[in-house]
């Protein structure tokens, strides 16, 4: 029996019975299986994939929405993967176009690494900006914020919600709302009452990913962080805005180096909605 040629392979939503099949095809490209981040993208967003005939998946994607339901002003694309052995084929190429195709209108986000670039140029992405990648164990040398931050309750949800729809110039509700049962800590910060930024750390693989990051400005960040890191035993792994330059010498400065600096890309929109200065670390790349 012959075997079908890549281009007449289906492309097909994705759900959780494939988290497996995700997380080996991570493996496969070098990456962590990660599938507790799996598992939040293809509850929270889409999957697309494509099925290899040998079992398995050839390539596979995320595509996260934000906005009114049935009309997202916003979609974030992330993992997007081929299988080794089908690299450099054109599958990659062909599973954006159809996620993008089926988007429509939506302005859309991506972060790039160096390899993957290209093809989102080709496809017509604009890189709009930069986010480094920095991992380590934070160092807090007696550290002593002068903002006050506690672990969030249920009844901070509303004033989340409506600060990071401010900051990130969407709506995220779907989002955040599974971010107590998806991430080990969640944590606010607050002045005279009032919520003034809020952090999340959730596991992946031997690290904490600190993510989302949304704070009124640059010391409300750090007492976030510094308050998340002193609860945890593991590394911290978060993705900085470059354009926050002092809070990524500050990080630098307490054990925390660079892993790597990806291209955050748009298409359809010039920039990203919200204020940027208030936001200083995405919930993952993946998913903006």
């Amino acid at each position: 029996m012959s075997t079908p040629s890549l281009a007449s392979l289906p492309i097909r939503r994705l759900t959780l019975r494939d988290l497996t099949a995700c997380a080996d095809l991570s493996e496969d490209r070098g990456w962590p299986r990660e599938e507790h981040k799996w598992g939040f993208l293809l509850t929270a967003g889409k999957g697309y994939g494509i099925d290899d005939p040998s079992g398995g998946l050839v390539s596979a994607c995320t595509v996260t929405e934000y906005g009114p339901h049935g009309r997202p002003s916003l979609a974030a694309i992330g993992m997007v993967l081929v299988a080794q052995r089908h690299a450099r084929q054109g599958v990659g190429r062909r599973l954006m176009r159809h996620v993008v195709n089926s988007l429509g209108p939506t302005p859309l986000t991506l972060h790039a690494t160096l390899y993957g670039r290209p093809l989102y140029e080709e496809l017509g992405f604009k890189s709009t900006g930069r986010a480094e990648m920095v991992r380590g164990r934070f160092v807090a040398d007696g550290l002593t914020p002068s903002i006050a931050t506690r672990a969030a309750t249920a009844e901070d949800l509303t004033a989340i919600l409506r600060l990071d729809e401010e900051v990130f110039g969407t709506d995220r509700t779907h989002i955040i709302t599974r971010l107590p049962a998806f991430a080990d800590q969640l944590r606010v910060a607050e002045e005279d009452g009032r919520l003034i930024g809020y952090a999340a750390a959730w596991p992946n693989m031997d690290t904490h990913v600190v993510g989302p990051l949304i704070a009124r400005d640059t010391e409300t960040a750090k007492a976030l962080l510094t308050s998340l890191a002193a609860r945890t035993a593991r590394p911290l792994r978060t993705d900085i805005d470059v354009r926050h330059e002092e809070l990524l010498a500050w990080v630098k400065g307490h054990g925390l180096t660079c892993l790597s600096t990806n291209a955050v890309m748009t298409y359809g929109v010039t920039e990203l909605p919200g204020v940027w200065q208030r936001r200083f670390a995405p919930l993952t790349v993946a998913a903006g």
